[in-house]
C-alpha cells in the first residue's frame, strides 16, 4: 500500500523559511519522479516542484524557482522541500505526490504552510 506522510509545515512571517518532509512507503521510491503540489485557500491544485528518481533532475514552477529547493534521500525514502524567502502567496496546503505507471495519483494528507505578518 502506497503511503505518503507530509510534515514540517507551520506559520512563518514573510521572508521566513520552512523545510517540508515526506515519508514514502509501499513502492520502489528510488525509481520514480516525486512531486510537491499545493492548494491555496479557494484555489485548485498547483504543481510546485518535481525531482527525478535518482535526484539528477529537478523542476520548479516559475513562482518558486530560486526560493524553493526539492531534494530526496533514497536511502530513507524521504522527499524534502526547502522553502525560503516565503511570501504570503505561498500560503497553502502542501502535498507530496507520486504517480506510478498506472496513472493513479497518490498524495498524503498534506502539511499546512501559512505565511503572514
Amino acid at each position: 500500500e502506497v503511503q505518503l506522510v507530509e510534515s514540517g509545515g507551520g506559520s512563518v512571517q514573510p521572508g521566513g523559511s520552512l523545510r517540508l518532509s515526506c515519508a514514502a512507503s509501499g513502492f520502489t521510491f528510488s525509481n520514480r519522479w516525486m512531486h510537491w503540489v499545493r492548494q491555496a485557500p479557494g484555489k485548485g491544485l498547483e504543481w510546485v516542484s518535481g525531482i527525478r528518481g535518482d535526484g539528477s533532475e529537478t523542476a520548479y514552477t516559475d513562482s518558486v524557482r530560486g526560493r524553493f529547493t526539492i531534494s530526496r534521500d533514497n536511502a530513507k525514502n524521504m522527499l524534502y522541500l526547502q522553502l525560503s524567502s516565503l511570501k504570503t502567496e505561498d500560503t497553502a496546503m502542501y502535498y507530496c505526490q507520486f504517480t506510478p505507471a498506472t496513472g493513479a495519483i497518490y498524495r498524503g494528507q498534506g502539511t499546512q504552510v501559512t505565511v503572514s505578518s
